[in-house]
Formats: C-alpha cells, structure tokens, sequence
C-alpha cells in the first residue's frame, strides 16, 4: 500500500523472503501459507483500506499467517491488535527482522520454506514487475504540521553511493529497463555529509556545490546502464541548475513529481512547509525550461484548518494557472500527534467536499488537457502488462508507462510486455491514450 518508498520496502521483504526458501506469489491462492500486509498511514482512508484488507486475508486465507507491517503498525500498533486474526504486527523499525519472525512461527506450526532451485532469474524481486524501485533515503526532518511521516519513518538518513550503485547493479543484471529513486525526502539525499547544509531560497541559484543528491544522480548515470531512470519526488528548493542539467541525457525520465499541497502563503505557513508559492512557480518555470516535453505532477491538500474561502481560491488559481500534469487531491485528514490535529478551526464537512469536488473537477481538466497535447507525438513507451480492459476493449491490451509519466494503451499484438517502444500517441478513446506500435 502507499507511496513508492513502500513499493521499495516490498521489493526487499520479497528479496529476503525468496532468499529465506519462499516463492512470492503474483496472485492469492487457495493454498498460501503467509499474506504480508505492507500498511501505509498517512490519512484515515489509507488506516482504512489497511484494516479492510487484513480483514479480507484473514476471509480468504483462514489458516494462513497473517501479518501487518509498514507505517500504521509503527503509528498505532494497539489498533491493529484489536482486530481478530492478524498473526503478526511489526512497524518499519522492526522489518529487517520479519522474515525470521514469520520463519520462526511457521516451524511452530511444523512448516518450513523449501528452496526451488527453478526459481526465474529475477528471484526476490514481485512477480511480474517492470520496473524496479530503490530506496536512497528515508526518513524526514521536517515535520510538515499535518504530516505522520516522520514519526513512522524517523530521522533522515541517506544511504551509502556504493550500496546504492549494488543494488542498481542488480536490477540492471536482472533486466529491469526502469529503476524508481525513492526516497522520504529525496531531496535530503546526503544532508549528513560534511559541509552539507539545509536548502534555503539562495540554494537553488548554487551551480555546483553542496548538491549530494545531484552527485549521486550523476555518478548513476554514469555508472549503470538501465535504460530509464526516474525520480519519485522532490521539493521545490531542491530544483538546483545542477540537477537540472542532468536532464541532457535521455535516460532521466521527464517527470517531476512536485508537491504543492497549498496555494496560498498563508496555509504553507501554517503546514510548516519550507517553502513559498513564488518558490513553486519558479521551480515549475525552472524546469519547464530545461527539460523538453516534462511532465510535472503535484498533491493537494483540501481543508486544511482555518482554510478560508479565500485561501482556497488562492489555490484553484495557482492549480489552474500552471497548468500541471496531473493533480493528485486529498481532504485534510486529521492524524493525532501531529501539530495540526491541535490547530482547531476544522473547515466544516460540506464545505471540504465541495472543495475537493471542484479541485478535481479542474484536475480532470488539466489532465485532459496535458493527455491531449500529446496525441500525434511519439513517446518512449515501457509496456507493462496484457489484460482486458472492461467497456473498452473485449481482448486484453498492452498497458504501459510514456517516459514522461503518461498512461497509454494498445491493441498491438506480439510480446511487448518489459520492453520499451517508440510508440504514437493515436488519440484519447474512453478517457485514455491509445497508441500505435511499430513492434
């Protein structure tokens, strides 16, 4: 569940555990002996879809071990221990050792992994996985009013160049033609390193110096060879000219995920973001000039206390004037223990719908409008999978991923699935691209 810094936790639970003698299913299956529930807690809803899921695993697999792990065991373990049926409940701090543990409760129960030496070649990594996604940070410092993270992720710590450079190597030799940089603030990447300090407004204008993140961007780079490599996300103060000017070589992926969250001062002031509105503008501008055919995505949240009706509106402008990608929008969602859930002055329920409705209806149309500037053009296109798409098409279609972060489909036929393809963007048919592919 969540963010892709979870999709990355997934990736190294299914490495240990195929190690350990397991084999990771692609699917539930009558007879599976271990379900790992990977949480995420950032809003209720996420708490929510956690629960309903334990619950269904339980249903589906009643003799099975059932396990919670991830970011709503680390928040609130003892609203997990309510629930009947979960086997086992280990937070992100107790993951390294959840292996052993499911291992040591199975031999309890007189079972044990058997070793298949027919394993495929991507052993430890999800069946039927594209793209690969590797964790160079986690963590956060920042504590964003509103924000959890910190308290289920920790402090901010980078991981090693060289241990990251491994485990590239490894999905490189695996085949993966797509590796995530993932992070919990990418944009921290090194903060640790002598003579590195915070981001401020005079960062960004710096060409060279005290830019970790851009250092171990480059040395990627230069030192790997899958073919496409993206980032997951970053701040606006971490847009600096020098990370900017890697974007030359083809193989960064043309897509920032940029988080707003607010458009208006008043609001990011009282989030605690580090940031300001003509500082997310300029990043936009920033990148929208260095890098050809970008895609920028965003988050918003709506409602946040004493949000005004003014300050709302300072947000549908901005959303609305640049014209982003895509729009992720969420309601404000309480989390105890954050200094936001001490604010008061919750913006009534109606109000918070209505608001939510009208942002998505613009984010709707700022992704067609993004989806339609597209059609005509070739993209790079990394294809995913083949399955039927209902009220669309009765035979399954390819589905896959444009470099610049796009969704397409297609009625190609041949194997295409973990490959990339320069393919047409045809036109949009049922709210989605459809592409033509020379194959």
């Amino acid at each position: 569940m969540g963010c892709k810094l979870n999709l990355a936790d997934s990736e190294l639970l299914a490495k240990k555990f195929t190690g350990a003698g397991y084999q990771v299913l692609e699917r539930q299956e009558d007879d599976i002996d271990v379900v790992v529930v990977n949480t995420c807690t950032v809003t209720h809803v996420a708490d929510r879809k956690a629960r309903h899921l334990l619950l269904s695993a339980r249903k589906r697999n009643p003799h099975a071990l059932i396990v919670a792990t991830g970011c709503y065991p680390e928040r609130a373990p003892d609203e997990l221990t309510r629930i009947d049926g979960i086997d086992l409940i280990l937070g992100n701090s107790s993951k390294d050792s959840l292996v052993d543990l499911v291992t040591e409760r199975l031999n309890e129960r007189n079972m044990a992994p058997i070793t298949d030496p027919l394993l495929p070649s991507r052993m430890g990594f999800l069946p039927n996985q594209t793209r690969s996604f590797v964790k160079i940070q986690e963590g956060c410092n920042d504590f964003c009013s509103y924000c959890i993270i910190p308290k289920t992720r920790g402090h901010s710590r980078s991981f090693a160049a060289d241990a990251i450079l491994a485990a590239l190597k490894e999905r490189e030799a695996a085949g993966f033609p797509e590796v995530v940089l993932t992070g919990t603030q990418l944009g921290d990447y090194g903060i640790e390193s002598p003579g590195s300090r915070r981001r401020g407004p005079d960062y960004r204008d710096q060409a060279s110096e005290g830019d970790p993140l851009a250092d171990l961007l480059e040395v990627v780079v230069q030192r790997t060879k899958i073919p496409r490599i993206r980032l997951s996300s970053l701040q606006p103060q971490d847009i600096t000219p020098r990370l900017l000017s890697l974007w030359q070589d083809p193989r960064l992926c043309p897509h920032f995920h940029l988080p707003l969250q607010s458009g208006a001062d008043s609001v990011l002031q009282r989030m605690r973001r580090r940031y300001r509105i003509q500082e997310y503008v300029n990043a936009v501008e920033r990148i929208r000039a260095a890098v050809p055919d970008v895609s920028i995505t965003t988050d918003v949240i709506v409602g946040f206390p004493g949000e005004t009706q003014e300050e709302f509106n300072e947000t549908y402008s901005l959303v609305e004037s640049l014209a982003l990608s895509a729009i992720h929008v969420f309601p404000y969602s309480v989390r105890a223990g954050t200094l936001a859930a001490r604010l008061g002055n919750s913006v009534a329920e109606p109000v918070r719908k209505d608001r939510v409705r009208r942002l998505l209806a613009l984010a709707e149309h700022s992704h067609l409008r993004h989806r339609q500037s597209v059609v005509g053009k070739e993209r790079p296109v990394l294809w995913e999978e083949r399955k039927a798409l209902p009220g669309v098409s009765g035979e399954p279609v390819w589905r896959g991923l444009t470099d610049n972060y796009l969704r397409v489909f297609s009625q190609a036929q041949g194997e295409l699935g973990g490959r990339i393809t320069r393919a047409k963007i045809a036109c949009i048919y049922e709210n989605e691209l459809w592409a033509t592919v020379d194959a």
